[in-house]
């Protein structure tokens, strides 16, 4: 089983951060569970790879070509795929990851790699589990978010349950395991479930 991990290119300002996607590298290594990632060495990105490798684990980075200096390219780890575009490497990296995924704090693009997938979810358009690693309560601003756009009538109360929520790396992975997709109709799934 291989994990998706969105996450920041940063490090953040608070500590917590960055020991959170050590944490969370270490678990997988352990727990048999390759990565897949965004390539890059540097900030939480970086950390979640040393952490998976440096465990004896599996990890997979895939970066386009155009962020190979900016994000600087993971050179250590056991694949690294440089594609042409954001749309490759987002394709790729959902296609490598058969157990879900998981977003660490982040800037935009985590966020929007997150919301990305969950939308596919809700379309039917993958069965996997999408979930938020809420480290320091980084992530509770957009949660109280999402609920008020549910309470507005935008996103239908089974879909926003589609997002896994969790602190600890154990859980985390166990939600993920567990994971049972909700029954969407035929018509937004386009196939039977």
């Amino acid at each position: 089983m291989r994990i998706c991990v969105f996450c920041g290119s940063s490090d953040g300002f608070d500590p917590i951060h960055r020991e959170a996607a050590t944490a969370l590298g270490r678990t997988l290594a352990r727990e048999g569970v390759g990565l897949v990632y965004g390539g890059g060495k540097v900030g939480l990105m970086g950390a979640v790879a040393d952490a998976v490798l440096g465990a004896g684990g599996e990890a997979i980075g895939v970066i386009p070509r155009a962020l190979m200096d900016k994000e600087v390219g993971h050179a250590g780890l056991t694949e690294l795929h440089v594609v042409g575009s954001m749309h490759e490497r987002k394709a790729m990296m959902s296609d490598l990851a058969d157990g879900g995924y998981i977003a660490l704090p982040g800037g935009l693009g985590t966020f929007e790699e997150l919301l990305e997938v969950w939308t596919w979810g809700q379309l039917g358009y993958h069965p996997k589990p999408v979930a938020l690693m809420n480290v320091g309560g980084f992530y509770d601003g957009l949660l109280g978010f999402l609920d008020g756009v549910v309470e507005g009538g935008f996103v239908r109360r089974q879909h926003r349950d589609m997002l896994l929520v969790g602190t600890e790396p154990d859980a985390m992975l166990a939600a993920l395991r567990a994971y049972a997709p909700p029954s969407l109709p035929k018509w937004i799934s386009g196939r039977e479930r």
